[in-house]
This record gives C-alpha cells, sequence and structure tokens, in this order.
C-alpha cells in the first residue's frame, strides 16, 4: 500500500471534490457536509461520466450524464441501477494533510 499526499482538508470545500490521477486512473475526493472524506474511481460504470462533476447529496453523488446514484462509501451504484466503482481509503492527519491510500498495481498502471 502507498500514502500519498493530495491536499490540505481546507482545499476540498464541502459537497465537492478534488481528483488525481493516480497511475493510469483518475479519482475523485469528496468532502460530504459532515466534512468527511471518501475517495472513489471518477468514472461512472454506466458511460464514463466523470464523477467529480456530479452533485453530492448526502453520502451520494449523482452522475453527470445520466443522473446514476454512486455511494461514495462503498462504491454501490444506487437501485434500480447496478454496478460499483473503486473505492480508496483516505486519511487526515491532525494538521489537515489528507492522504490517499492506494494498491501499488493502481501505480503502475
Amino acid at each position: 500500500m502507498e500514502r500519498l499526499w493530495i491536499a490540505h482538508v481546507e482545499d476540498i470545500p464541502k459537497l465537492r471534490s478534488r481528483t488525481v490521477r493516480v497511475g493510469g486512473m483518475e479519482i475523485a475526493v469528496f468532502k460530504l457536509s459532515s466534512g468527511e472524506l471518501y475517495a472513489v474511481e471518477n468514472r461512472c460504470p454506466h458511460k464514463n461520466g466523470k464523477l467529480s462533476e456530479g452533485i453530492v447529496c448526502d453520502h451520494l453523488v449523482f452522475c453527470p450524464l445520466h443522473d446514476w446514484r454512486i455511494d461514495v462509501k462503498d462504491g454501490l451504484v444506487q437501485a434500480p441501477d447496478e454496478g460499483c466503482v473503486a473505492t480508496f481509503p483516505v486519511e487526515v492527519e491532525a494538521s489537515g494533510q489528507v492522504y490517499l491510500i492506494v494498491n501499488k498495481d493502481v501505480l503502475s498502471a
């Protein structure tokens, strides 16, 4: 596992996201209204819409292309649609530094 610095917690506005490219994958880090941070692959499984451009409501992000709802906590698409996206752990230090935790295979992709 690799721990990658991506931002300071204040750099990510609530109900918005920050994107980061890791290897060949783009990852969106979302800040919920509670201040919690979650990271998911920045690609809707339906038509590859950029989830980072979607609207965040509670713990769901709505794909900007066709309004599919994806839970940023577990990556699952909500019914009646089906599918999932990869999720990644996020760590926030007491200093506010935000780190993304990824497998080495993601780095080499």
